[in-house]
C-alpha cells in the first residue's frame, strides 16, 4: 500500500540507495524501483534498512502514486516513463537535490566538460589534510544522500554532472566551480550545444552576494555566457596565461593564487605531482577554494606536493613491456578530455579509442593525431564514424571488439619507445560497465601480456 508521502527512487545504484536510506529515516514511505538488475550490495543495504524495491522492471501503477521522484542521473529526461510522470504532476528531483534539503553543511560543487574529477578530488585532499571535517559525494565517493543520513560533516566537496544539475533546483551551492564547457553528451540534450551549456550553468542557481563563483577565464565559451549573464556571487578567475589581474594565474611554470585578504600563494609546477597545463589550472581552481574556506597556505601547498591524480585519467602503468610504455586514460569519455591526453604525448602513439558516441565532432583532434599517433585500435560495436573520422589522418587503423584483442593488437603494432594509450573518446556502455571496468580491463590485459 503507497501512501501520499511515498518517495519513489528509480534506480538502486550509489546514489539511488543513499537517497532511500535518507528517504527512510526523514519518516517517508520508500519504494525502490529499477529497470536492471540490482548488485547484491546495494540489495544487502536496502534490506538492511527494510526498503521495498523491484528490479527487472517498473510497476508503473505504483510509481504514478509517488509524492516525489528521485531519478538516477543515467535516466534521461525524454524516457517515456519519466515523460509520464511529469504529465502527472510528480515532481523529478535527483539525489543531491533531495540530500541538500538535510544538511547545513558548506557545499562546494565543481562541474566542467573536463577536470571536474581531479579537481574534486583536489579540493577534498586539501580540506581534509587540513583537518576539517568534510565528505565527498557526486560522481565520486559515497552517495551525498547516505552521508547526510549518516554523518554530519561541516563541508562537502561534491562532483556534479550535467545530468544531475538537470534535476536540481533549491539545491544552492556556497562555493562552484565551472571548469570549462565543451561539446559533450549531445545526445542527451537534442543535439544543442547551448542546452548543454544552460544545464552547465545551472550550478549558479540560487547562489547570493555571499556565496563564491570559481571559474576558468581561458574558456571562450564560459567567458561568452557569463558576459550574457547576471552573475550574483562574488567571482574569481584563473588562467594558464601571466594574466595577474586573475586570482589564479601562471607565469615562468610558478602557479600564483591570490583571492582577497589572502597572502600570495606561489609555487613552482616542478614541486607538484599533478603535471600538465590542464592540471594547473585545475590546481588553481582548488587552490582558490582553499583559501576561500580559510586555510593556509602552507597547508594547500603541502597538500598540492603529494596529491598524485586520479585513476583511470592519464594514469601512467608503473610497468613497461619490452619497453612499450601503457597509459590508462579511460576517464576520457569525450573529445576534449582526449585532446588533452593527445596533447601532452610524445610521437609514437598507439591509441585505443571508440565506444558509444555521444554526438562527438573528432575535427579537433586531427592535427594532434596527424602528428603523433602511429596507428588507432578503434573499440567498439560501431566503429564506422571513427574509421571514417581518420582515415587519411593516422597510417593503421583496425579493430577490436574487446579490451583482450585492442591491447594485443596495439602492443603488436607498438615498438621499443612508443606509447599505447587508452583514451576513448566516448562513452563505455557498448562492451563495459562504465569506465571504471574499462580501465580496470585495460590494465588487467596489460599484465597478460
Amino acid at each position: 500500500m503507497m501512501h501520499n508521502n511515498t518517495i519513489v527512487v528509480l534506480g538502486a545504484g550509489e546514489s539511488g540507495t543513499g537517497a532511500a536510506i535518507l528517504a527512510k529515516k526523514k519518516g517517508f514511505s520508500v519504494f525502490v524501483s529499477d529497470a536492471g538488475t540490482i548488485s547484491a550490495t546495494y540489495k544487502q543495504l536496502l534490506n538492511d534498512n527494510a526498503i521495498s524495491y523491484e528490479e527487472g522492471t517498473h510497476t508503473t501503477d505504483l510509481i504514478f502514486q509517488a509524492k516525489e521522484i528521485i531519478k538516477s542521473p543515467g535516466i534521461p529526461e525524454k524516457a517515456p516513463l519519466i515523460q509520464q510522470v511529469k504529465s502527472l504532476g510528480i515532481s523529478v528531483i535527483s539525489e543531491l537535490e533531495f540530500a541538500a534539503r538535510y544538511t547545513n553543511a558548506k557545499l562546494i560543487c565543481i562541474t566542467g566538460s573536463n577536470g571536474k574529477t581531479t579537481t574534486t578530488l583536489l579540493t577534498y585532499h586539501i580540506l581534509k589534510q587540513a583537518g576539517l571535517h568534510v565528505g565527498l559525494a557526486g560522481n565520486v565517493g559515497k552517495s551525498f544522500a547516505l552521508q547526510v543520513a549518516n554523518e554530519t560533516y561541516d563541508y562537502y566537496v561534491i562532483e556534479i554532472s550535467s545530468f544531475q544539475l538537470d534535476d536540481m533546483y533549491d539545491f544552492k551551492a556556497d562555493i562552484a566551480v565551472l571548469l570549462n564547457i565543451t561539446p559533450d553528451h549531445l545526445d542527451r540534450y537534442e543535439y544543442t550545444f547551448q542546452n548543454y551549456i544552460n544545464s552547465k550553468f545551472r550550478i549558479l542557481q540560487n547562489m547570493n552576494s555571499h556565496d563564491s563563483f570559481i571559474y576558468c577565464n581561458d574558456d571562450e565559451v564560459l567567458i561568452r555566457e557569463l558576459q550574457q549573464r547576471t552573475i550574483v556571487p562574488h567571482t574569481f578567475g584563473y588562467t594558464t596565461t601571466n594574466d595577474s589581474s586573475q586570482t589564479g594565474y601562471l607565469d615562468s611554470n610558478t602557479i600564483h593564487v591570490k583571492t582577497p585578504q589572502k597572502e600570495n600563494l606561489s609555487m613552482s609546477v616542478y614541486d607538484m605531482l599533478l603535471k600538465g597545463k590542464h592540471n594547473y589550472g585545475n590546481t588553481m581552481a582548488a587552490a582558490i577554494a582553499a583559501q576561500i574556506v580559510d586555510i593556509k597556505n602552507e597547508q594547500i601547498r603541502e597538500s598540492l606536493r603529494t596529491f598524485s591524480g586520479v585513476e583511470h585519467r592519464l594514469e601512467k602503468l608503473s610497468y613497461t613491456v619490452r619497453g612499450v610504455e601503457f597509459i590508462n586514460d579511460s576517464k576520457a569519455t569525450n573529445v576534449n578530455s582526449t585532446w588533452y591526453a593527445l596533447e601532452s604525448m610524445d610521437d609514437n602513439v598507439i591509441w585505443i579509442a571508440g565506444g558509444t558516441d555521444k554526438g562527438n565532432e573528432y575535427d579537433s583532434l586531427y592535427e594532434l593525431a596527424t602528428a603523433k599517433v602511429k596507428a588507432l585500435v578503434c573499440l567498439g560495436v560501431d566503429n564506422t564514424k571513427l574509421i571514417e573520422s581518420f582515415t587519411g589522418k593516422i597510417p593503421v587503423i583496425t579493430e577490436a571488439k574487446s579490451m583482450k584483442e585492442a591491447v594485443t593488437k596495439a602492443y603488436k603494432l607498438a615498438q621499443k619507445g612508443d606509447t599505447v594509450l587508452l583514451s576513448p573518446c566516448c562513452a563505455s556502455f557498448d562492451l563495459f560497465k562504465n569506465y571504471i571496468d574499462r580501465g580496470l580491463q585495460f590494465k588487467q590485459e596489460v599484465r597478460n601480456l
